[in-house]
């Protein structure tokens, strides 16, 4: 027995030390798969000049043409939230940036970009305070009013169901579309 007890207790050190490497955080590979540890609850409403992107008087898509508030002072709406994630991780937003799945951010077809609201998912009372910096959404838009990224929605309580009703408030410091 005590032989066989010397010959596991190494093995056990081994798997050990062998998964202890497999879940460090920031491990080489783990980048963009969703081991990340999640980015902080909310962001920070920070004043910022217009977005070069994104802000033009206005648009058409898919054909309907959507006209870019001039302000975000006011905006408060209640309607359907959705989400997006991988097809468009890495690829720019209206804004310009890359969009990051992992990342507290959104679309919305009229606020000024970037703008911040404070979005409720009313179907669980959870509240997040996100940025706003693409276009959209443009599926069902007569009832979708905002598409969060896959972290707003891992937040917010809504990944599973792919939808949420939802109340979307713009907060200071309010956002103009042009300076």
């Amino acid at each position: 027995m005590e032989g066989a007890l010397r010959l596991i207790r190494p093995s056990l050190a081994a798997a050990a030390i062998g998964l202890v490497g497999c879940t460090m955080i920031g491990s080489p590979g783990l980048e963009g798969r969703g081991d990340r540890p999640a980015p902080p609850v909310s962001g920070t409403p920070t004043a910022e000049p217009p977005s070069r992107g994104g802000n033009m008087v206005e648009y058409r898509q898919s054909g309907r043409t959507y006209r870019v508030l001039e302000s975000s002072r006011g905006y408060d709406e209640r309607g359907i939230a959705s989400w997006y994630g991988e097809a468009f991780h890495g690829r720019p937003t209206s804004s310009g940036e890359p969009f990051d799945m992992y990342a507290v951010s959104a679309a919305h077809r009229t606020l000024p970009l970037p703008s911040w609201v404070r979005v409720t998912n009313l179907a669980n009372g959870r509240t997040l305070l996100i940025r706003v910096n693409d276009r959209g959404p443009f599926s069902d838009p007569d009832r979708r009013i905002i598409d969060v990224s896959y972290e707003a929605a891992r937040q917010l309580g809504m990944v599973g169901t792919g939808t949420a009703p939802v109340r979307v408030e713009a907060v200071e410091p309010w956002q103009s579309r042009v300076r």
